[in-house]
């Protein structure tokens, strides 16, 4: 089970920013190679990021993940060449299941993926994006998002189409995160956006800068009445030893004692149990 509270995501081209990223308290770092990189720098920054993969030291055993540039550009062939040094890849502006299917069959069997669902079209096949190949998690990439539609800024309510992210990511059975809050020397905006994700139910929330981590980490770890409700689910299910068990007038099966155990192990990387 992957605890998915934060991903940081950082340039590939600046090797200070990236062992930054690896020493953090993040649950998951990811390595830029498209947005953050201008199209001169994609093959110096394609090494750099495959040097720090290959010689950084990741804290807490933290996922390994870099991002690629989208199927179909020029670089996101060659980018695939650091598969083999990574936990996962992240695949930017998907539009459909066949480019997760093309990058699966590319990669590594071990390698997890995780698909950016940044525009109109990526959002109505985002079920069948999720269900394909080893995709891990649905994240919503705001920004871009907007681009697609037109919006004169994505600093607005998107809860719409967050919320259909999160619904597809939910009936695939994989992880749901959150995109990321660009005001990154407002903590309380950090805080105030990671709250809504939690609430609606996303695993976690993207980060540009190690100073959004303890804010979005305070919304997504449980509380101590969460985690006590967790474990006396998990105990009764166990002592029962059945399919599915009656607690407290309802009904708990497999299903509900998966949702316990995620809980507590985000307890367990958050050190709260």
């Amino acid at each position: 089970m992957t605890v998915r509270r934060s991903e940081l995501i950082c340039p590939g081209h600046s090797m200070k920013m990236m062992a930054k990223a690896a020493a953090s308290d993040a649950d998951e770092v990811i390595f830029d190679l498209e947005d953050a990189v201008a199209p001169a720098q994609k093959d110096a920054a394609r090494a750099q990021a495959l040097a720090a993969l290959k010689t950084l030291e990741f804290k807490n055993g933290k996922v390994r993940a870099y991002r690629i540039n989208a199927v179909g550009t020029p670089w996101w062939k060659a980018d695939l060449e650091l598969a083999a040094h990574a936990d996962v890849v992240v695949i930017p502006k998907v539009r459909s299941a066949d480019e997760v299917r093309l990058i699966a069959a590319l990669t590594p069997e071990r390698l997890g993926l995780e698909v950016l669902i940044e525009t109109a079209v990526g959002l109505v096949h985002a079920y069948e994006i999720a269900k394909a190949g080893r995709v891990q998690s649905l994240i919503f990439g705001v920004a871009d998002f907007a681009a697609d539609l037109g919006a004169r800024d994505f600093k607005g309510d998107f809860n719409v189409p967050r919320m259909q992210v999160l619904i597809a990511a939910r009936a695939a059975g994989v992880q749901a995160i959150d995109s990321v809050t660009v005001q990154y020397t407002d903590p309380s905006q950090t805080a105030r956006d990671a709250e809504n994700a939690a609430r609606m139910g996303y695993d976690g929330k993207w980060a540009i800068h190690p100073s959004q981590l303890e804010p979005i980490h305070t919304a997504f770890n449980p509380t101590a009445e969460e985690l006590a409700s967790a474990q006396r689910l998990i105990d009764a299910y166990a002592h029962a030893g059945k399919g599915a068990i009656e607690l407290d007038g309802e009904m708990v099966d497999a299903a509900t004692v998966a949702v316990a155990r995620k809980r507590l192990e985000v307890a367990k990387r958050a050190r709260l149990a």
